[in-house]
């Protein structure tokens, strides 16, 4: 057996440890801090007896058995040799069963695995008494140099000291419940059963030569209309066997104390308090789907492990670099499992795909998996699903092309509008002309402007762009003309707007919505509610009279657009500017018939929208950008967003440009990767509009998985064509395409290859 692993330090950091919680991350955290130092004194309470767990198997990623091997492996070798190994994963819906191959995972019954833990504490000298209540809280941290609360996800140690580690836990829209099967699948299977109660997905992987973990989960109100509510748990088990017969092959599903529970995410801002630290699901959950909680305890329990061996001077450092280390891992893993766990709650507005992209929507449900990663996986599935979609061989589908009313672009590539703060009394200069003109010859499907302003009282800054003056349409012509003349097949846009309660502040970077410091104007709003109450002025509530000038202001900007030459006009309903204050209860509080409710706080943006659609050339197209969440109590709600969406599209909005928040300045964002594209997924989906994404798409290989999944039509990049004006054209030439749909310009056709690193001699 290899010794322990020995530290330059004389003594360990913590002597004495007390460990509340027997499961993977009690156990493992105190067989590896008793292995670093075997004189520890380490005591483990565990309330219930050895052989109590529920579940049944775990999964186990690659990375955090590496990482078991590095901290002991003894351990690492023990559990190998239980481990079962499957590569494929199975998708059935509707009688089809997709499989894509190269996935890689491992498991092993959790009654297996926490034996294994208990042996090795044994072996260890670790004392670890069962159907013990552990000591108070207070007296485990004045009798021990360390406290490990690893107690679970309802933590009675995290609650004494709720004050201080400040948890969330959020309770979720599924019930789910977990069993067995006794034979052992050789994929992971997702399986769909569309029921007269609603849809049902299961969940089912093995964990043993004759075992399978099987997890059937549906929506709350599915669950209540099933009847299963205070039936016994023979009855979930007949029901679920009724519903999933294809899975089990005659096998019978067994139980464990098996209930329909509702998964609950568990956040803390703080992971430790004073000697005390948080541990596997008492410091944090990620739902089941993406099979996380029992490696997120594990790889716990290492970190936490090197910290105190690492040379640290005191118990306090070490939990700091502990959370220090952990929590972006964390907070990482969360965004993916929210993400995969919402897809699920979202399922029945899916279940009518083509079953390969079904299949491959599911895949990259988390954002994890990506269009890219499942190509080196199994190239076969990822060519069969653009096959099913349409995709033409050898042809990223982000170089499809996309037809809006009269207007086809080549890819679904959109220069986002992004304000430059640039403009002289609301005229585009040559500044707005190499910006523009830039990131056209880049190779976009569709360029378009920062929000242009319908009149001077509604710019953001003395800097914002305006289409009220004959000057600015004269401006305008010049820019549309150079992309129209110098990079044919790329579509211009215009974005109108008007500031609201936002306007009258300094440019960006002199101070992001802070009043001027001189030369103000009036703002004008739905309702007399300041932006940021003592920093920006009161608004003058419009009267009905002020609203239709404001109208005819839209329309006059519209028509000036026209012609200019702009290809399509987006009416900017977003961000907390003059029409998204309508919509948002949070910034309406009008009492007449533009207020009062979701349908009067439509009203006024309707009235705009038709009359700019009414003036608007018939054959170009329209699109509105909103915001779907106000990301804050009481505001614009994701199901808003949805009669939103639905609304304008009854109008006659071609598509629908899905952003988020800005509308008020203690929003709380769930920023992430792509985290606000679940909202036009949504909007797609349920209204049957086309939707523009936005929101931290960073990478070509995101608009691949985007757009193949059938998640949005069109994807919309705002700081990597900063980073980047030829975005497009260098993610053609990344995946080694050439085709129609990123055509490069002539003059910079020898600059199509990646350079040369460098040259020998």
């Amino acid at each position: 057996m290899a010794g322990p692993v020995t530290s330059p330090v004389t003594a360990p950091a913590a002597a004495r440890i007390a460990v509340v919680g027997g499961g993977p991350a009690g156990l493992y955290a105190a067989a590896l801090l008793k292995r670093q130092a075997p004189e520890r004194d380490i005591v483990l309470w565990e309330r219930n007896a050895p052989d109590d767990t529920f579940g049944f198997g775990v999964v186990l990623s690659d990375e955090t058995l590496d990482g078991i091997e590095t901290a002991d492996p003894v351990f690492h070798a023990a559990l190998h040799r239980d481990l079962v190994s499957w590569e494929d994963v199975d998708v059935v819906h509707r009688g089809r069963t997709v499989t894509c191959g190269g996935h890689g995972f491992a498991a092993l019954g959790r009654h297996r695995l926490l034996d294994l833990l208990h042996r090795r504490c044994r072996e260890l000298g670790v004392t670890v008494r069962f159907r013990a209540q552990a000591p108070p809280a207070a007296e485990l941290a004045r009798s021990y140099d360390l406290v490990i609360a690893a107690d679970g996800a309802g933590s009675r140690i995290r609650d004494t000291h709720r004050d201080h580690f400040r948890p969330t836990v959020t309770s979720h829209r599924c019930r789910y419940i977990w069993l067995a099967t006794d034979y052992a699948l050789d994929a992971f299977r997702f399986e769909i059963t569309e029921t007269p109660y609603g849809v049902m997905q299961l969940h089912a992987y093995p964990f043993g030569p004759d075992a399978s973990t099987v997890i059937v989960e549906m929506r709350e109100e599915v669950w209540r209309r099933t009847g299963l509510d205070g039936r016994d748990e023979q009855a979930s088990l007949d029901a679920c066997a009724g519903w999933f017969p294809r899975l089990l092959k005659g096998h019978a599903l067994r139980s464990n104390r098996s209930t329909w529970n509702v998964f609950r995410t568990v956040v803390n801002e703080r992971w430790s308090h004073g000697r005390t630290v948080l541990l596997g699901d008492a410091a944090h959950t990620a739902h089941f789907s993406i099979g996380s909680g029992t490696k997120l305890a594990l790889e716990d329990a290492v970190s936490l492990a090197a910290h105190l061996d690492g040379g640290v001077t005191s118990v306090t450092e070490a939990l700091a670099a502990y959370e220090a280390e952990r929590r972006p891992v964390v907070e990482s893993l969360q965004r993916a499992a929210r993400a995969s766990m919402e897809w699920m709650e979202d399922l029945a507005v899916r279940v009518d795909g083509p079953p390969r992209r079904f299949a491959f929507d599911l895949l990259t449900r988390s954002r994890r998996v990506t269009h890219d990663n499942l190509r080196l996986r199994d190239p076969g599935f990822v060519a069969a699903v653009e096959e099913e979609a349409g995709v033409p061989a050898g042809t990223p589908p982000m170089f499809t092309p996309f037809e809006l009313r009269g207007l086809t672009l080549r890819n679904r590539v959109v220069v986002s509008p992004m304000d430059m703060y640039s403009a002289t009394d609301g005229t585009p200069g040559d500044f707005h002309l190499v910006h523009l003109g830039a990131r056209a010859l880049g190779g976009a499907g569709l360029v378009m402007t920062e929000m242009v302003c319908v009149s001077a009282q509604g710019r953001i800054t003395p800097g914002c762009t305006g289409m009220y003056a004959p000057e600015h349409e004269r401006a305008w012509e010049r820019v549309v003309g150079f992309v129209h003349g110098r990079a044919p097949g790329t579509a211009i846009g215009v974005q109108l707007g008007h500031s609201g309660r936002k306007g009258s502040t300094r440019l960006m970077w002199e101070g992001i919505d802070q009043p001027l410091p001189e030369g103000n104007w009036p703002l004008v709003a739905p309702s007399a509610i300041p932006y940021r109450a003592g920093v920006n002025q009161t608004p003058h509530a419009l009267n009905v009279p002020e609203l239709a000038v404001l109208r005819d202001e839209f329309v006059r900007s519209a028509e000036a657009a026209a012609r200019a030459g702009f290809d399509l006009l987006e009416l900017h309903c977003a961000h907390g500017y003059l029409l998204s204050g309508f919509l948002s209860p949070l910034t309406n509080q009008r009492t007449d018939a533009y207020g009062s409710g979701l349908t009067g706080r439509l009203a006024f943006p309707l009235e705009v929208f038709d009359a700019v659609r009414a003036v608007w050339p018939a054959e170009r197209p329209m699109t509105v950008r909103i915001s779907a969440t106000d990301w804050a109590e009481g505001g614009t709600t994701a199901d808003d967003a949805v009669a939103i969406a639905r609304a304008f599209a009854e109008h006659g909005a071609d598509a629908i440009d899905v952003s988020t928040g800005q509308v008020v300045p203690d929003e709380r964002p769930a920023f992430g990767r792509s985290y606000q594209t679940p909202f036009a997924d949504r909007i797609r989906r349920e209204v049957g509009v086309p939707v523009i994404a936005v929101g931290a798409i960073a990478s070509w290989d995101d608009v691949n998985s985007l757009i193949l999944a059938g998640r949005a039509d069109l994807c919309a990049l705002a700081r990597p064509h900063l980073y980047d004006p030829n975005w497009t054209l260098h993610a053609a030439a990344e995946q080694g395409y050439s085709g129609p749909g990123a055509p490069w310009p002539l003059p910079y056709r020898a600059g199509s290859r990646r350079p040369p690193a460098g040259r020998r001699a």
